[in-house]
């Protein structure tokens, strides 16, 4: 459904938003996150099993809801970032990026020529509503879509100043698990190096005017992520909110 990107617009102006990924490929947890009142759905196709079939019938669930959908695509590739925006989503989220020609060449993957590469077939994809909508997306692309640069290692905080320079690049987004295992220190959150780096990552980003997104940790939560500047935090999946609340609820009956 193509509709004004308020999630966007909302971030641009200053406001600070929580995200939940979507991993279950279920509609109906998509829906039900979307009515709680997630400002953003992720549905990750980096890490989950899902297809965009699945994609689809999680944005139909949001449809009726403000929540935005964002696609993590599985890798900085053309094709995949150009499926992804023919479906629909108002955001796109590109993993491990690491260089300024990296983020050049997906931004070139999300754009029409002559300001890019991506194929067109906006007289029919569910982007367009199928055709129906087909001048005011193609019109409102450069400005509607969200899209988002992963930083996920070392040389990339090096480069942050370069990526966030790239005309089209909204957001980096700091992905902890890989930004830690790329000094050789996996999981290891409170680990000095680790947060020195991470630190160092933030204030390039907040300094470059460049919107900052990121991904709590159990050292590092939402509210002090929020405080340091940051437009999205994520601190849960569907899987993990299912989990967690199916073993706080069998603790608490066992212990009955």
């Amino acid at each position: 459904m193509h509709r004004k990107n308020t999630f966007k617009s909302r971030m641009r102006a200053g406001e600070q938003t929580i995200g939940c990924w979507l991993h279950l490929n279920s509609g109906i947890a998509a829906e039900l996150l979307a009515l709680a009142g997630f400002d953003a759905l992720i549905i990750d196709h980096e890490h989950g099993p899902g297809d965009l079939a699945d994609a689809i019938q999680a944005m139909q669930a949001m449809s009726a809801t403000p929540a935005s959908p964002v696609l993590r695509v599985p890798a900085n590739d053309p094709v995949a970032i150009k499926r992804a925006l023919d479906i629909g989503v108002e955001g796109i989220m590109i993993p491990g990026v690491n260089s300024a020609a990296e983020a050049a060449a997906a931004v070139a993957a999300c754009r029409y020529p002559p300001h890019g590469i991506r194929g067109a077939a906006y007289g029919l994809v569910r982007a367009s509503d199928y055709g129906l909508a087909t001048k005011t997306y193609a019109e409102g692309l450069h400005d509607n879509l969200l899209i988002v640069c992963q930083i996920e290692t070392a040389t990339a905080v090096d480069a942050i100043p370069d990526i966030a320079a790239v005309d089209g690049v909204d957001m980096l987004f700091i992905g902890p698990n890989d930004l830690s295992g790329s000094i050789g220190k996996l999981g290891r959150f409170d680990d000095p190096e680790y947060l020195a780096l991470k630190r160092r990552a933030e204030e390039t980003i907040l300094a470059s005017g460049a919107l900052l997104g990121g991904l709590a940790t159990p050292v590092e939560g939402a509210d002090e992520m929020l405080r340091r500047g940051y437009r999205l935090v994520t601190a849960a999946s569907d899987i993990s909110l299912l989990r967690d609340a199916a073993l706080a609820h069998l603790k608490a009956m066992r212990g009955a």
